[in-house]
């Protein structure tokens, strides 16, 4: 029944989060002419996310004493994000590189979709809060997290260790790109100048399609090469220990995935 529940919260959160992404192109008329129609809609956004991560920590905890350890894994692996995320904040770096994203990936890839879901959304938060990155944008980002470590969890768990490196690495050049695909979306139907990269209502699909693929290959394409890269890196360089600290873990305290 408990199982029941948290997927029930995970599917509307899902919903949501799809329908906060595509409302736009399906009610144009409701989105307003900029971004900035963002700015009602994001503090809702930012709410509904955060009550759907804390209802599905009170079922998890109901009836598991080794759920407590859900909610401490939780923060401590969301605080440490968090801290990453300061090194692209206060260094230079090319393009999108981030930090953030490998512990993501990885923790989700051991602890299970929803856990994965939960420190995505978690992280990003916290990496906003405590770098003043908070803005209209957020829970878009938020959401977008949460799928990379959701999907994370989905992915399989072959016996060689040097396997899921690679896996994990190859998924994480894949969200790389994929991120910054999914985020435009957050601005691109504002964007109405009518050049042949921008969005028009009322056309078909397969134009929006193109001019999107226009538009990401002009001005996101080499940006997400940067994030791209680094998650390869970060999981190449750190994946193996980290996956197995993270494994010893959970099989210490009898972690089921989540």
């Amino acid at each position: 029944m408990r199982r029941a529940v948290t997927a029930v919260i995970y599917l509307i959160t899902a919903l949501i989060g799809v329908a906060a992404f595509a409302y736009p192109f399906i009610l144009p008329g409701l989105a307003g002419a900029n971004a900035d129609a963002h700015a009602a809609d994001a503090p809702v956004l930012t709410v509904i996310l955060l009550l759907a991560g804390l209802a599905v920590l009170l079922v998890e905890v109901q009836g598991q004493a080794v759920s407590a350890k859900v909610v401490a894994a939780l923060g401590v692996l969301a605080a440490v994000t968090a801290v990453l995320r300061f090194i692209e904040v206060f260094f230079p770096v090319p393009g999108g590189f981030s930090p953030i994203f490998a512990p993501i990936i990885l923790a989700g890839y051991v602890f299970g979709p929803r856990f994965g879901f939960l420190l995505g959304t978690m992280a990003l938060l916290a990496s906003a809060l405590v770098t003043g990155m908070v803005g209209p944008w957020l829970p878009y980002q938020m959401f977008t997290a949460g799928w990379v470590g959701l999907t994370a969890g989905w992915l399989p768990h072959p016996r060689s260790q040097r396997l899921q490196i690679v896996l994990l690495a190859a998924f994480g050049v894949v969200w790389g790109l994929l991120f910054g695909a999914i985020m435009n979306l957050y601005f691109w139907p504002f964007v109405t100048d009518g050049s042949a990269t921008s969005w028009q209502p009322g056309a078909g699909w397969r134009d929006g399609l193109s001019r999107y693929a226009a538009f990401y290959l002009l001005t996101s394409l080499v940006w997400d090469i940067g994030r791209a890269g680094g998650n390869a890196i970060f999981i190449a360089a750190l994946g193996a220990p980290t996956v197995r600290a993270l494994t010893r873990f959970r099989d210490r305290f009898q972690f089921q995935q989540a």
